[in-house]
């Protein structure tokens, strides 16, 4: 295959149908989104199959990127959810607001519309394709999808029901693409097609994150990893504490925010760290801990600065003991990646400090970090959870998949 011939091809069919898609309306495409999710359910036992022929050809990878791999009947009715879930949230394509008049006698506003073309390159999770696919359409985006080849097949069979869902709804079938080649060549093309392509989203490992913004000749929303903290305060209430570090570390492993570090104020150390050690050896899970954690704990490994510094998506965890709120924001903003971030306390002050300092895109007050999700927030889904700052922040729902732009209204002002 001539990589750059197809991929120039799959861009310039893109860019035609974002027009299309930016004058859709609303009911055609929640038609779209709703067939889609009928295909889905039909189809369960095609996209089953689908899976375990990707999944048998995966035994090299790591138990995380495993555990993104698979999908189960549950999965297939989630994203059924997902996409009939972002049929029912409201259109942003349109919204106007923020009118002013000026003395010149205009009045100002702001519309928001769609990006245009977006590429999302992503690894292992198949449930990213009709996630993706499903915020794209809804947001009046066109999309390229470039999955993993290690869920080559199933991310076919989903895009198929995609491709039925969008011509049913009479929308152009090329309004989601996903890349048939395996070939990496096609990433180093889609990434520098900025005559076709408006934005990239990457959702991947660090390193796969790291060279696309390097290399990319267009935007990119980017999420490196998820280095997420719970921190257990001098206030917090046992149980609470207990029930929270439990669920955000083994909730599930191989996802970006689970708990990797656990902060906990010395005063209570010996209270919360003995009982939740039993609960994470019940578990399996690993423990590494500072010189402080040694100390109430002496059968776990010790931790270095290493550990302050890894998303391990593994049954690992890092713990050390603070003296106070301040050390533990400290740590968090030094070796946390700006992901998500809990505190446990029954301290109002404590709290809404928690919540200006932790330069984090969720903070959370007594709850778990495994809530930092698009479906969870109520977006139906999320394209990705970006750690930057500037476009969208958090976890990419619709309203991350639009811009705005200004409009004025006037009566024949002319300018003097």
């Amino acid at each position: 295959m001539d990589i750059k011939a197809y991929m120039q091809q799959v861009g310039r069919q893109a860019r035609a149908a974002s027009r299309l898609m930016a004058k859709a309306d609303t009911q055609t495409k929640n038609q779209a989104l709703n067939a889609i999710a009928d295909a889905l359910l039909r189809d369960a036992d095609t996209l089953l199959a689908a899976n375990k022929r990707d999944m048998d050809q995966a035994h090299e990878l790591e138990p995380a990127m495993l555990d993104r791999l698979l999908i189960t009947s549950q999965t297939i009715e989630s994203m059924a959810d997902g996409l009939r879930q972002i049929a029912s949230l409201p259109d942003p394509v349109g919204e106007m607001g923020d009118f002013k008049f000026r003395p010149s006698g205009i009045q100002l506003g702001k519309m928001r519309v769609p990006l245009g073309v977006i590429g999302i390159i992503y690894e292992a999770r198949p449930n990213v394709t009709a996630d993706a696919a499903g915020l794209c359409i809804k947001s009046g985006n066109a999309t390229i999808l470039r999955g993993g080849r290690e869920a080559f097949y199933c991310n076919q069979a989903i895009a198929l029901c995609v491709s039925e869902g969008l011509k049913i709804a009479g929308l152009p079938a090329t309004a989601v693409q996903i890349i048939e080649t395996p070939d990496r060549a096609a990433v180093g093309e889609l990434i520098t097609m900025s005559e076709f392509v408006d934005v990239i989203v990457p959702r991947g490992g660090k390193s796969l994150t790291a060279r696309i913004a390097a290399d990319a000749r267009v935007p990119v929303i980017k999420h490196l990893d998820g280095i997420c903290h719970v921190y257990i305060d001098d206030e917090a209430d046992p149980v609470k504490a207990i029930a929270i570090s439990d669920n955000a570390k083994t909730h599930r492993y191989g996802t970006c925010n689970t708990m990797e570090t656990l902060l906990v104020h010395e005063t209570v150390a010996e209270l919360i760290l003995p009982p939740l050690a039993d609960i994470y050896a019940a578990k399996g899970v690993e423990l590494r801990g500072c010189t402080k954690t040694l100390a109430v704990l002496p059968h776990i490994n010790a931790a270095t600065e290493e550990d302050w510094a890894t998303e391990y998506l593994a049954p690992i965890l890092a713990i050390k003991i603070v003296s106070d709120l301040d050390e533990a924001i400290e740590h968090i903003n030094s070796w946390g990646s700006h992901h998500t971030d809990a505190i446990v306390t029954e301290n109002y002050t404590k709290s809404r400090q928690f919540l200006r300092e932790v330069d984090s895109s969720s903070v959370m007050i007594n709850a778990s970090t495994r809530f930092a999700d698009g479906f969870e927030y109520g977006l139906g889904a999320e394209i990705g959870i970006s750690t930057d700052k500037i476009h969208a922040r958090g976890p990419v729902g619709l309203n991350g998949l639009t811009s705005e732009k200004w409009i004025v209204f006037g009566n024949g002002e002319i300018r003097s």
